[in-house]
């Protein structure tokens, strides 16, 4: 299998790969391995402090907000955090939790620990409500593991007046295999790669004449084509969805009758999938395929001590 970034991309978390010499089996082996076998941080415990306390005014306020403890643990779990798989191994690897019980299990090896404090609305605040932001979460390590830019502002709860919130956070390394949390990508999609061609060029103008244009602003029109084909990945696939303005039941397919025709190239498929921000999607990629590997190489070695 070889593989080949699409021009332009990736586009922020978003990428597009042109996977050649291979076949569907392998690729969606690929798919799988991303939703399953990549590993990433995220947490998997949290510690509520509890209690009722008063501040240098004199107002008491209480450590209680309007989810419970069980729906808001969940929301950080789905928070991206930041992962570092060359600084980090998962907690049954770490030496330090050698000969310990699960539940003491935590070391800089294998743990990131994020602290949140924070109030609601003081009682003579015009505000009603304080919305509780992910960024609100500080790192206890290295500021390269605070929670990323494009993931501050997800709100994770509000408090009120007479309201605080403070708790640690713990974040491991996992699966998505185990939980959804550890899953590092989203939309992971592959299809046939194909080409346009331009059969008939006259007809053709009754797509051409909408004046379509694609989500990058590119017009959909013959220029996208050299001598009579598209090749590009970006194009064919803007054309693709193109088509179904021309297609039946729009009363244009008559007047366009077949006028582009779209065909498979054989062996080559066109893979995208999302990051969630955790790792970028370069790295998701990777990682996969060396899991992949990883897993071949070990199946390899047990059928050749079984046959020896």
């Amino acid at each position: 299998m070889k593989a080949q970034v699409v021009d332009g991309w990736p586009k922020g978390n978003k990428i597009r790969i042109i996977l050649s010499d291979t076949n569907a089996a392998q690729v969606n082996s690929l798919r799988r391995a991303i939703l399953a076998d990549v590993p990433k941080m995220a947490i998997t415990k949290v510690r509520f402090e509890q209690g009722v306390t008063q501040d240098n005014q004199g107002e008491v306020i209480e450590s209680v907000n309007v989810l419970p403890d069980e729906v808001l643990a969940h929301r950080l779990a789905m928070v991206p955090v930041p992962t570092f798989l060359d600084e980090f191994v998962f907690p049954e690897a770490d030496p330090n939790n050698e000969n310990l019980p699960e539940d003491q299990w935590g070391s800089p090896l294998s743990q990131i620990i994020y602290h949140l404090s924070i109030r609601g609305p003081n009682a003579d605040s015009e505000e009603q409500f304080k919305t509780v932001y992910a960024g609100d979460l500080n790192v206890l390590g290295e500021t390269k593991l605070q929670i990323g830019e494009d993931h501050k502002r997800i709100p994770l709860t509000i408090l009120s007046s007479g309201q605080y919130l403070e708790l640690y956070a713990y974040a491991t390394l996992g699966r998505g295999r185990e939980h959804a949390k550890w899953c590092p990508a989203a939309a992971v999609t592959f299809q046939p790669r194909q080409k346009a061609t331009l059969a008939k060029p006259k007809k053709a103008n009754t797509l051409f004449d909408l004046d379509l244009t694609s989500k990058s602003g590119r017009a959909i029109n013959s220029k996208l084509f050299k001598n009579k084909e598209c090749t590009d990945v970006d194009s064919v696939l803007d054309l693709e969805r193109a088509l179904h303005q021309v297609g039946y039941g729009t009363g244009r397919d008559e007047a366009f009758d077949n006028a582009i025709v779209m065909e498979d190239i054989d062996g080559e498929y066109v893979f995208s999938f999302e990051s969630d921000g955790s790792l970028s999607p370069e790295d998701v990629f990777n990682q996969a395929c060396d899991e992949l590997v990883s897993r071949f190489e070990k199946i390899d070695g047990e059928i050749d001590t079984a046959l020896a």
